[in-house]
């Protein structure tokens, strides 16, 4: 008897387990979008530089600025030129980039300064000097991006030990 009643207890558990094992699917994980902006961009916007011992007002200007992205790295190389009508500032610039969201990356780096002149302001001072810069990116399209950044000119004022502070925005060409 003792079989008999071990033998029903199985098969019912069998039959009320395997319709459950042959209709289960594969499991699927939702697929998130990915996170940060990839792609390399070439654009122009406008700057104000503030910080001058000499001037207590703002210096507008534009700006000319690009990203050359690694595609294994979360790492850019990056170039800006800060034009006003007396002088530039050429930076090269390298940054580590932190995707935020789906096209969208915030990034910090550091570079140099070279002033082409080194007599007038220019939005980022009067003489070369090391550079540190922090700013956030977006595509807003396939092919254009958006970005807004803040660069930090350390010791760049000749004759003085102010710092130097640049913020800039603009619209890219993303390729």
């Amino acid at each position: 008897m003792m079989k008999f009643k071990f033998l029903t207890i199985s098969l019912l558990s069998l039959l009320t387990v395997l319709p459950a094992v042959f209709s289960a699917r594969p499991a699927s994980a939702q697929v998130l979008p990915e996170r940060g902006l990839s792609g390399s961009y070439l654009g122009g916007g406008a700057s104000v530089g503030v910080g001058d011992p000499n001037d207590n007002n703002a210096l507008f200007g534009g700006n000319i600025q690009g990203r050359l992205d690694s595609a294994r790295l979360p790492v850019s190389l990056r170039g800006a030129a800060l034009i006003n009508g007396d002088n530039a500032a050429l930076m090269p610039l390298i940054t580590y980039d932190i995707g935020v969201a789906p096209n969208t990356n915030l990034y910090v780096g550091g570079g140099y300064s070279f002033t082409v002149n080194d007599d007038e302001p220019s939005p980022l001072g009067n003489q070369d000097a090391p550079v540190i810069t922090a700013g956030i990116e977006t595509a807003v399209q396939r092919n254009l991006a958006l970005y807004g950044d803040a660069k930090i000119g350390i010791d760049a004022y000749r004759d003085s030990n102010n710092t130097a502070a640049s913020f800039q925005v603009g619209a890219a060409y993303r390729f």
